[in-house]
């Protein structure tokens, strides 16, 4: 199981939120180029990249960000506003390793199906979920489709991987839904989750939790990095070498920076 550093771009800025609310940004970095750039140069193998005003408005607001970050070769999955396959295949031509599909993915399903046959391997669909049901349209809107019950579409319309989020959880800090990524591999899915790792002891729950379900393939962490409540010399290197357990105690005492 791989961590995923998360970068959520808001109007330049490198920013987080607490369960999607627009209204409790924290800015974390002026430069999120830079800021993806720290993440790999300390070791993580792929960070996760939100355009949050692409999210709201349909269209990514914040794509020369994003080209500037894959044109130094940083390993990138990038969500936020996708929903064209011309915008797609822009973001794989200079370098995205990989998309990641939500509003369209829920409404488009004919197009989806397209993407997934030009980059096979390459697409994501981002299963967002407030009380177990898909919301849409960065998070602002609510629908009536179980998160479930959509993985289990997506299955059947050849779609293997998914992202995860429970956004009461997001940036909470106060432990990941493991029930919701168990019930989600249920459905045959590889997994990446996201949402609510707060401390290496979450980050240890997922990791055995992987060891017997190895199509947990990762785990998306924002706050906890940013804040230092996670050191991440060390995760990065617990959660990629394959080890079984937690790091220990002199690890876990140093910080971010």
């Amino acid at each position: 199981m791989k961590l995923y550093p998360a970068v959520d771009i808001r109007k330049g800025r490198c920013v987080r939120l607490f369960r999607g609310d627009f209204s409790t940004e924290t800015v974390f970095s002026q430069d999120p180029v830079a800021m993806a750039r720290h993440w790999h140069e300390m070791g993580a193998q792929m960070i996760h990249v939100v355009d949050l005003d692409g999210a709201q408005t349909g269209n990514p607001e914040n794509a020369r960000l994003i080209e500037a970050m894959a044109g130094q070769g940083l390993p990138l999955q990038v969500g936020g506003g996708i929903r064209t396959y011309e915008r797609a295949a822009e973001f794989m031509q200079v370098g995205v390793k990989r998309v990641v599909l939500g509003t369209v993915a829920a409404r488009e399903p004919d197009l989806l199906k397209r993407l997934v046959e030009a980059y096979e391997g390459r697409i994501v669909v981002a299963v967002d979920c407030r009380g177990g049901q898909l919301s849409v349209e960065g998070w602002q809107r609510q629908t009536s489709v179980a998160a479930v019950e959509f993985c289990y579409e997506l299955r059947r319309a050849g779609i293997d991987r998914v992202l995860v989020t429970d956004i009461d959880r997001d940036g909470m800090l106060r432990g990941p839904n493991l029930a919701l990524v168990q019930e989600v591999l249920d459905t045959g899915m590889c997994v990446i989750a996201s949402g609510g790792v707060g401390s290496v002891e979450d980050l240890v729950r997922l990791r055995e939790l992987a060891v017997d379900q190895p199509r947990l393939e990762g785990i998306v962490v924002g706050r906890a990095l940013y804040d230092g409540t996670i050191p991440v010399e060390h995760v990065l290197t617990y959660l990629s070498d394959g080890r079984r357990g937690e790091p220990d105690a002199g690890e876990a005492d140093h910080s971010l920076s």
